[in-house]
């Protein structure tokens, strides 16, 4: 029995296969036709449009008997006799329109039967509104500007194979509405960073991705060879080298939106390809970058969601409170119940993470172990914005200590739905104490810590020459926008994110 119902799926999806393949030959088959009647619709150069679809419908009833040149994709189409209605798809949405032969002609409307739908058309018509009340286009001339030769994903169930969604986002993006309106959502917040880092006196830059020296982060890095210098170079994965060169240099306010790369894993938060903001301020500290994060967040939701309290998963993120603050000892302590200021020296730490059977490997610290308590007991109870303070030095190079408690430094991260969301510190900026900070990096390197940075000897120059108390924070973007979208994987804010190739290519 199950044998039979085996051959019977098989022969089912041969016989879909057939179908398709026929549908197809049928498409190319209109479009030689087309070509051999002198109207080929791969010649067409450009098309005047004055609207877009939303613009229509949303001032509709001031536009209503205006004459508008639309263009789109053909999304539905439904011929009845001599009037047919459909539905075309731009960048802003979707409208129906009407088209009768008495209105665009005989000869039109005999070529607009066998338009398919995908087709990319532009036309032109008057804003009418149907005895059914849907707004609409009454067509008065269509032209066909692309002769689609593939099929779309019905419309009404969508594109729901994530891989494939993923690997063809252009017929995503074409076929779920959600998607579409997502990454307008996502230039929107960029543009919206933009317009308030402009409003409060930063000055946008851009720096080297290939770099000889990939530092600035706990992260393996890419590699490739520079062959006109025959020299082995990396992929930046931080913006923070360069950027810290540049308040050196007396531009005192400095961000930089730019694509890192970090040769690690895909899951749902990690994309080996990402973007990151990173920004430096002269003579301020961490506590000055808390109060630019939390009031820029604050002013995205508004611009961009138009309310502070925003929807992620099952959780409502208020940032329009004062963020919780709290330092990473009274974390481990709240959530944990071990107080790390009563720890009184590695093995101490060590004993403690037996008990709690926390992993951890034989070079790390104190400090180590403290954060490993961190992400293994706080991480996933940090909902609600929550700024995480005081990190120990083994886990932050880069960071000026704290006076009053030298082994632990000015620094922070905010968390929101269990994530960090950005990191930053009162930036290290005496030479000497980065130099050693530096061989601490570089010790960790040979026990085996692959994302242990390396000496960067023209940064230690730049130090030398002199940088102002500076406070600096990196932003994941990608994170960022999934939670204004209420996105619950990377790869649904990224346009093309990384996949395993298949056979040979990307599918």
């Amino acid at each position: 029995m199950a044998e039979q119902q085996n051959n019977g799926t098989q022969n089912s999806r041969r016989g879909q296969e057939q179908d398709i393949g026929q549908l197809l030959k049928v498409r190319r088959e209109k479009l030689a036709a087309l070509q051999e009647a002198g109207k080929d619709p791969f010649q067409i150069t450009k098309y005047d449009v004055t609207h877009h679809c939303r613009e229509i419908k949303d001032h509709f009833d001031e536009m209503e008997g205006t004459m508008v040149s639309v263009a789109g994709r053909i999304m539905a189409k439904r011929v009845m006799g001599k009037v047919s209605f459909g539905n075309i798809l731009d960048v802003s949405g979707d409208i129906q329109f009407y088209a009768a032969r008495d209105n665009i002609g005989e000869e039109a409307y005999a070529g607009f039967k066998k338009f398919d739908r995908g087709d990319i058309v532009g036309m032109k018509g008057e804003v009418f509104r149907t005895e059914k009340g849907e707004k609409s286009i009454r067509v008065s001339e269509i032209t066909l500007l692309s002769k689609s030769l593939q099929i779309l994903p019905e419309k009404y169930h969508g594109l729901v194979n994530t891989d494939i969604r993923y690997r063809q986002r252009y017929t995503d993006l074409i076929v779920n509405d959600e998607v579409r309106e997502t990454f307008v959502k996502r230039s929107k917040i960029i543009s919206t960073i933009r317009r308030y880092l402009d409003d409060q006196g930063f000055m946008e830059v851009e720096t080297p991705m290939l770099v000889s020296n990939a530092g600035g982060a706990a992260a393996r890095p890419f590699e490739t060879h520079f062959n006109a210098l025959d020299e082995d170079v990396k992929l930046r994965i931080s913006l923070e080298l360069y950027l810290k060169r540049l308040i050196v240099g007396g531009l005192e306010r400095v961000y930089e939106i730019g694509r890192v790369f970090r040769n690690e894993g895909l899951d749902t938060r990690h994309n080996p390809e990402f973007t990151l903001m990173e920004l430096y301020q002269a003579y301020t500290d961490y506590n000055g970058m808390m109060d630019l994060t939390e009031n820029m967040f604050r002013y995205l939701a508004k611009e961009v969601c138009g309310t502070t309290t925003v929807p992620y998963g099952e959780h409502m993120i208020d940032l329009g409170k004062p963020f919780e603050r709290l330092t990473m000892i009274e974390a481990v302590k709240k959530y944990a119940g071990v107080n790390f200021d009563e720890v009184a020296d590695t093995d101490a730490a060590k004993k403690l993470a037996d008990e709690r059977e926390i992993h951890y490997e034989d070079r790390h610290t104190k400090g180590d172990i403290l954060n490993l308590f961190f992400e293994e007991f706080v991480e996933e109870n940090l909902i609600q914005p929550t700024f995480v303070m005081d990190h120990p030095v083994e886990i932050s190079p880069l960071t000026k200590r704290k006076p009053d408690k030298p082994d632990y430094v000015e620094r922070f991260e905010l968390f929101i739905t269990g994530r960090e969301m950005c990191n930053a510190y009162s930036e290290l900026n005496d030479p000497i104490d980065q130099r050693e900070r530096f061989k601490a990096q570089e010790a960790a390197l040979a026990a085996g810590d692959e994302e242990a940075n390396t000496t960067d000897e023209d940064f230690l120059n730049a130090l030398e020459i002199g940088m102002p108390p500076t406070g600096g924070i990196g932003y994941g973007i990608d994170r960022l926008v999934m939670l204004l979208t209420d996105s619950p994987a990377i790869r649904d804010v990224l346009l093309f994110p990384t996949m395993k190739t298949l056979g040979g290519k990307d599918q």
